[in-house]
């Protein structure tokens, strides 16, 4: 096989390059063969010039300039979310409330929870006296904590447990006379909303003995509580608060049998007053109000 390699083997195969023709002289826009990328052909004359280098480098620039204006932005809207104040949806709100709520008759001491005295109005008889603007009810003791079936009614335990109740603390009262005795329960629940549905549910309640069905009867032996049964209660009912349900139980201090309180109207205010107002005294702990929860970008928010 023939070769043009010069000087290989014997005398050259091809005639020595002449220089250009004075007549076609070469034009500077035109790349020499083998001048462009590898594998590319050359242009013709009338067609764009290679890519200049500088040009290259242009879009380069650019490409790592957009680039680099897009992390900074992600990265000042990620430092942003971190310091502005955190929003809570009503949902994640409520579910914080009820977390508040449920952890305080854990950190309260029992003297907390039940507080010493409580007042109440008195029935509307004894209004006229200004000297009896409010009635005492004084403390007698409080019980362990027991679990919400024994520490109530058959018909209210199974009302409580339906809505999650597993815990119920209670303690008994006396009002300033020592006429009356008063056992207060509360509940405990796990949110809100079922704390007020027991509510309704009990207070829809039918009657048993002619008593609507709540807590049971606490009594403390040598006290005026002493001769407290479940058989003398003559009223009964409930009030929500918070994450908890209060309910409350009244009867005589004495061993005066039970009547129904239709037939005593003076009797059934006075026993009802004491009771709403421990009660409401035992709630105003129990369900004093929640600050709203915020989150101000402090770290570990």
């Amino acid at each position: 096989m023939a070769t043009d390699y010069e000087g290989t083997y014997g005398d050259p195969s091809l005639s020595p390059a002449q220089p250009p023709s004075p007549v076609e002289p070469a034009y500077a826009g035109t790349p020499e063969p083998g001048s462009g990328p590898p594998g590319a052909e050359p242009p013709d004359s009338g067609s764009a010039r290679w890519p200049r280098p500088a040009k290259v480098s242009f879009l380069i620039a650019v490409t790592a300039l957009v680039l680099g204006a897009a992390g900074l932005a992600v990265s000042l809207y990620g430092v942003a979310t971190q310091l502005l104040p955190r929003h809570f949806t009503a949902q994640q709100q409520q579910q914080i409330t009820n977390w508040e709520y449920g952890k305080r008759w854990r950190q309260l001491t029992a003297g907390q929870i039940f507080p010493a005295a409580a007042k109440y109005a008195p029935a509307a008889a004894l209004e006229d006296d200004p000297t009896l603007s409010t009635l005492p009810a004084r403390r007698i003791g409080v019980a362990k904590q027991a679990s919400c079936r024994s520490a109530t009614d058959a018909a209210a335990a199974a009302v409580l447990h339906r809505d999650g109740c597993e815990d119920l603390l209670r303690a008994t009262y006396t009002d300033g006379t020592g006429s009356y005795v008063v056992t207060i329960g509360v509940a405990v629940l796990p949110g809100v909303a079922q704390a007020d549905a027991a509510v309704q549910s009990l207070a829809s309640a039918a009657d048993v003995d002619g008593i609507r069905p709540g807590v049971r009867a606490l009594s403390f032996r040598n006290t005026a509580a002493g001769w407290f049964t479940n058989a003398r209660r003559q009223v009964s009912g409930a009030i929500s608060a918070g994450t908890y349900v209060v309910l409350y139980t009244a009867g005589y201090a004495d061993s005066r049998p039970k009547q129904p309180v239709a037939k005593d109207s003076y009797g059934d205010a006075e026993m009802t007053g004491a009771a709403m107002g421990v009660a409401k005294a035992v709630r105003a702990v129990l369900a004093a109000p929640v600050t709203p929860a915020s989150c101000p970008g402090a770290a570990g928010c």
